[in-house]
């Protein structure tokens, strides 16, 4: 058999014993992309240009500025600490409502009912999100925003996954400075929703004026799954999906809620904390809720609760800053990593303690900083 063209090897039909048959070779492939068209590159923002973007409403530079605030780059982070600052006169001005509840409650769904019923009544929104979960599923909390359907399409809902990985403590100060620049933007109400029950809860109520607890009915002791912890934080309790036959069972739940919190101490605000049943998934009940919320806010600005628990969280993120620096300073130091190891390996074969180990290299890192001014 004879190949006489490099074609023939190519495609076998070509081969002589194929009268009349011929394959072409074709054409090589070509780029995917013009390269002849060139890729405008993204201006760099100043400092500036992100406050007057955030000061317009500009949804695009509000997102961007987020995104710096979530950054682990120094660079950026100067950048967004700068930003914050010159938008801080501009912000506490909203209404800041966090939403909590066990898995299933259907958070999601109220949280846009809820929201839609805002916008009706002329305000703006910014759906915030603190997820500890974060580090081990990836950001979970972007599954909740798909379901916030209705939202999601409204022009003046801002709605921001979590960041997706972190420390609870970085996440939730990261979620802190955001709700400055939504507030600054223009987002009169702010929703921050804690994905898991726990800790995250505490985080929370640290940053909003009003917490939210959703719960469901009819899933047997309706007090067993929730810690006594966060409803002495919540100011209101709603038991959703209280439609079709589940009435009968979402109103007695509330009544057990009821009876639970007349054994809790008074809250520091002084309001009792109400019980409302509604359906998120069927828009029942919606109004009676966010009436029990405006009520709360009114009382609290009477009684001068809410600039003084205002101050509070503004010294308490201050405190929590200091501390996560410090902690980050320490432990991100190559000699204080090496002498942590050796530590642990005297405590762990019990030839030292736990304190005196712990007080051998606080007193080494203390004399490296001392050397080191």
């Amino acid at each position: 058999m004879e190949h006489t063209t490099e074609t023939q090897y190519q495609h076998p039909e070509n081969d002589t014993q194929y009268k009349g048959l011929q394959v072409n070779s074709g054409v090589t492939s070509q780029p995917i992309v013009n390269p002849y068209r060139r890729t405008a590159r993204r201006r760099q923002l100043s400092v500036a240009d992100y406050v007057e973007g955030i000061l317009k409403g500009n949804v695009s530079i509000l997102g961007q500025a987020v995104t710096l605030i979530e950054s682990t780059a120094e660079a950026h982070q100067a950048i967004a600490q700068e930003v914050i600052e010159k938008c801080l006169p501009y912000s506490g001005n909203s209404r800041r409502i966090g939403i909590t509840g066990v898995p299933g409650a259907g958070k999601s769904t109220s949280i846009d009912v809820f929201g839609l019923h805002v916008l009706r009544q002329g305000g703006k929104l910014a759906v915030l999100a603190i997820d500890p979960s974060s580090e081990r599923t990836q950001g979970s909390i972007l599954g909740d925003k798909t379901r916030m359907e209705k939202l999601s399409q409204e022009r003046d809902a801002f709605i921001r996954p979590s960041p997706s990985a972190g420390s609870l403590g970085g996440v939730a100060r990261k979620t802190r400075e955001t709700i400055v620049l939504c507030e600054a933007a223009g987002y009169d109400n702010i929703f921050v929703e804690t994905v898991g029950v726990g800790q995250s809860e505490t985080a929370v109520h640290s940053m909003v004026d009003f917490f939210l607890l959703i719960q469901l009915a009819g899933t047997g002791d309706e007090l067993q799954g929730i810690k006594r912890g966060i409803m002495e934080m919540a100011d209101g309790i709603v038991i959703n999906k209280a439609d079709g036959d589940n009435i009968d069972r979402a109103n007695l739940a509330a009544g057990q809620f009821r009876n639970a919190l007349h054994l809790f101490p008074p809250t520091p605000s002084k309001w009792r904390p109400e019980v409302l049943t509604y359906s998120g998934y069927y828009e029942l009940g919606i109004d009676k809720v966010w009436d029990m919320i405006d009520r709360y806010f009114a009382y609290v600005k009477e009684t001068g609760y809410f600039e003084r628990k205002r101050n509070e969280q503004a010294k308490y993120w201050m405190i929590e800053t200091i501390d996560e620096q410090l902690r980050a300073h320490f432990y991100q130091r190559p000699e204080v990593k090496a002498l942590l190891e050796q530590k642990e390996m005297r405590v762990l074969n019990n030839e030292q303690s736990s304190f005196t180990a712990a007080k051998d290299v606080l007193d080494f890192y203390f004399e490296r900083l001392r050397s080191d001014r």
